[in-house]
C-alpha cells in the first residue's frame, strides 16, 4: 500500500545544537522528504541485511589507542591520480539530489568546495554534469553506467573529460536494479519535474515485462545488453581519465578489473540495494586488498557515519571513503549548509581517532590501531 500523504518541513534555517553527529541529520531530513522519495533513498534490497550488516561489522571492530605519540606536523592530506586531496572523505554518487532538496547537486558540489572534498557525481544526477562543473572549484570525479549502445557510453565520457572531470568511477555491481521491497511498497515514482539530466536525449532502456512461465530476468533485453570486462577494457581504452571500478567484494573481481586495466577499486556492496545477504563492505575489505597488493589505490562504500570507521576502513587497506546517505540527510535538512556540516563532522571525527591512535598522518594508519583481542 503507497505511504500516506504528508507534507514536508521546509529545510533548516539554522543548523540547531542538537545535531551532534551525522546520525542526528537523519530524523530532521526524514521530516523534509516527501515519503515516496525517503523510501527510495533510503532503503536497500529484500530484507535489508546487507544495508544492516554495513554497520553492524564497522560497530565490532575495535581501536587500540596509542599514548603521548608526537603530534606536530599532523595531517590528512592524500594523494590520487597526481592530485593532492585534504581529507580521505570523499561524497559518494547518489541519484537525483533534487528529491531532497531543490538545489540538488549544486547544492552539494557548493557545500564539497567549501569543505575541500572530492565530489563524485552520479550519472543519475538530477543536473546535467556540465552545469555542476560550472558551479564549483570541488574536484569532480564522474561515476558511469556503461551504456547499451558504446556510443552513448563515449558520449558521457567525452562530455566529463570536456566538462573538467579528473577521473571516471564505473559502477560495475548494478546491472539490474535490486528489489527494494520498502521502495516499492511506497510506490515510489519520479516526479514529472526530476529526471536523470545526464541522459536527457538519450533512448530509454526497453521496457520488459515477462509472461507468465517466461523468463522474468533471464528474457529482458537490459540483460542481453550487461556489460562484461572486455567492455571495462574497451572503456579504459577510449579515455585518458584514470578508470575506477565501483562495486568490488569479490577478490576475483579486482584481479578481472585490473587486467581491464583500472587505477583503482572501490571495495562496495552498493549499500546492500542490489543484492541482499552480500558482506559488510567492511567484511570484503581486506581479502580485497590483499589480492590488489597495492597496485592500485583502494576506496571503501557502505556505512561510514564516524571518524572511528573511517580509521578502521584505512587500517584494513583503503585509501580514502566514500560517504553518501549522510550526505543526502544533510541536504535534506539544511541544504548547502548542512552537507558541509555533516563534512565537517567527519573530518574533526577522524582527526581525533588518529591523534588518540598515535597516527600522525594517513600513512600511519595500519592494522597497529586495530584492537586484537
Amino acid at each position: 500500500m503507497p505511504c500516506s500523504k504528508r507534507f514536508p518541513l521546509p529545510p533548516l534555517a539554522s543548523i540547531p545544537p542538537q545535531i551532534a553527529c551525522v546520525t542526528d541529520y537523519e530524523s530532521y531530513a526524514q521530516e523534509r522528504v516527501e515519503a515516496g522519495s525517503w523510501a527510495y533513498l533510503n532503503s536497500a534490497a529484500a530484507d535489508q541485511l546487507t544495508r544492516r550488516s554495513n554497520r553492524c561489522a564497522l560497530d565490532a571492530i575495535r581501536l587500540l589507542t596509542r599514548n603521548m605519540m608526537p603530534m606536530r606536523g599532523g595531517h590528512t592530506q592524500l594523494d590520487l591520480f597526481g592530485t593532492t586531496y585534504a581529507h580521505p572523505i570523499f561524497i559518494a554518487p547518489v541519484a537525483y539530489h533534487r528529491l531532497v532538496h531543490p538545489d540538488g547537486e549544486l547544492a552539494t558540489a557548493l557545500a564539497a568546495q567549501a569543505m575541500q572534498a572530492l565530489m563524485v557525481l552520479s550519472t543519475l544526477s538530477s543536473i546535467a554534469l556540465e552545469e555542476v562543473a560550472a558551479s564549483t572549484a570541488a574536484p569532480l570525479w564522474f561515476q558511469l553506467y556503461l551504456q547499451p549502445e558504446k556510443a552513448q557510453t563515449r558520449t558521457l565520457v567525452s562530455r566529463a573529460e570536456a566538462a573538467g572531470y579528473r577521473a571516471l568511477v564505473v559502477t560495475i555491481d548494478a546491472p539490474i536494479t535490486g528489489l527494494r521491497n520498502a521502495e516499492q511498497r511506497a510506490g515510489f515514482v519520479l516526479p514529472g519535474h526530476i529526471c536523470a539530466a545526464n541522459l536527457r536525449g538519450m533512448p530509454s532502456p526497453l521496457a520488459h515485462t515477462a509472461a507468465p512461465g517466461t523468463n522474468p530476468i533471464f528474457g529482458s533485453a537490459l540483460v542481453q545488453a550487461m556489460p562484461t570486462w572486455e567492455d571495462l577494457a574497451w572503456l579504459v581504452s577510449i579515455t585518458r581519465l584514470p578508470v575506477l571500478a565501483k562495486g568490488v567484494l569479490n577478490p576475483k573481481d579486482a584481479e578481472d578489473a585490473m587486467a581491464a586495466g583500472v587505477a583503482g577499486i572501490i571495495v562496495s556492496n552498493h549499500g546492500g540495494r542490489v543484492l541482499d545477504t552480500l558482506p559488510a563492505t567492511i567484511e570484503a575489505l581486506p581479502a580485497v586488498a590483499q589480492a590488489i597488493g597495492g597496485k592500485v589505490p583502494i576506496l571503501f562504500d557502505g556505512g561510514i557515519r564516524r571518524g572511528t570507521d573511517i580509521v578502521k576502513v584505512l587500517a584494513l587497506g583503503a585509501n580514502a571513503v566514500l560517504v553518501g546517505l549522510p550526505i543526502i540527510h544533510g541536504l535534506a535538512a539544511a541544504g548547502a549548509t548542512g552537507v558541509a556540516h555533516v563534512l565537517h563532522m567527519l573530518r574533526t571525527e577522524l582527526e581525533m581517532a588518529m591523534m588518540l591512535c598515535g597516527c600522525r598522518n594517513l600513512g600511519e594508519i595500519n592494522c597497529d590501531v586495530l584492537w586484537q583481542p
